[in-house]
């Protein structure tokens, strides 16, 4: 009987998740189909919209770096694995572990691996090298689950693996797969991944420029902190880490242009959990890193731009003479 396997991770930006697809095709290497790479805001989807094809063969599927709220998605994979899929579900996000624990996650899996101790592709990893202890396995793989880790958990050991990660999240998402692919065999960066990473270091000027711009802060009393709130064009992690040294006890708040959700940093003296922050607001994450979507920040921001302009009209009066009404595009 044909055997597929599928992974469902979070991406194609990154390199935690995509390091996690990658650690479970190298050791499904002829079984292992393309993976479907998803967005906090779009994995809801993708898990109701997944159908094993065909039905006549085995077939495996891998969740990782990501997790699910749709009680729709929740019952799909609980009848996925009744018609025999094997599902396995691996994930360090606090706010995921802490939904599993109060039996708020209603779908039926055959492994379920949530733990915070390390970063998803590492997960992946252990749980892969001790069912398949012989697998014959590319020579620089668990360099890339290490530097993977290592970024994810903002450990800083290696000043690699925030390079690489900037550089995954700046490659075009159809690329990340396979460059991080050929990393696991050569150990070296493509041309590709060099390419993305001076783009990416431009990229950071540019928002942490569009950041500084619009930075307002508010002190909130009752919890002892700062929140500091603006808007950047990605990178996030990475205005954060340019502000933390001019910041005490702050909570950052950045609405991102890049991929239009909100992503919450702190301070390295900052105790407030952002997952538990984010999770009130309907997203999650880590303590210190986590975020959420807000679309109605757009339609906030679309009403102020109305009110600007409508009062910008009343207060002209009369119509311009034709010919006189200005320049502008």
């Amino acid at each position: 009987m044909q055997r597929y396997v599928h992974v469902v991770s979070h991406g194609p930006q990154c390199l935690d998740g995509v390091t996690a697809a990658v650690v479970v095709s190298c050791f499904h290497p002829d079984t292992c189909l393309p993976p479907l790479f998803c967005s906090n805001t779009s994995v809801n989807r993708t898990l109701r919209e997944f159908e094993p094809k065909p039905a006549s063969a085995e077939h495996e599927l891998w969740i990782t770096d990501i997790s699910w709220t749709d009680p729709a998605a929740d019952e799909h994979l609980t009848n996925l694995q009744k018609q025999g899929v094997q599902i396995v579900w691996i994930d360090h996000h606090r706010t995921a572990i802490e939904r599993f624990r109060a039996g708020q996650v209603q779908a039926r899996v055959l492994h379920t691996v949530l733990d915070e101790t390390y970063a998803a592709s590492r997960l992946t990893f252990d749980f892969l090298r001790r069912r398949y202890p012989d697998a014959t396995l590319p020579p620089f793989l668990e360099r890339l689950v290490e530097l993977a880790d290592d970024n994810d958990r903002w450990l800083h050991r290696f000043p690699e693996s925030h390079a690489l990660a900037l550089a995954v999240g700046a490659l075009d998402g159809s690329q990340t797969f396979s460059e991080l692919m050929a990393f696991a065999q050569s150990g070296a960066w493509g041309e590709r991944l060099q390419a993305a990473h001076t783009r990416a270091q431009r990229e950071v000027g540019e928002s942490l420029t569009l950041a500084n711009l619009t930075r307002r802060e508010r002190k909130v009393p009752e919890r002892g902190v700062t929140v500091v709130a603006a808007l950047c064009d990605g990178y996030p992690s990475e205005v954060a880490e340019s502000w933390k040294g001019t910041s005490k006890e702050s909570v950052f708040a950045f609405f991102d242009l890049r991929s239009r959700t909100v992503s919450f940093r702190r301070t390295p003296d900052c105790s407030v959990d952002l997952s538990q922050l984010a999770r009130r607001l309907g997203g999650g994450g880590h303590p210190a890193a986590a975020g959420c979507d807000l679309p109605e920040l757009f339609q906030a921001l679309a009403a102020e731009l109305l009110d600007t302009v409508e009062g910008a009209l009343r207060s002209s009066g009369a119509k311009d003479p034709e010919g006189q009404g200005g320049g502008g595009t």
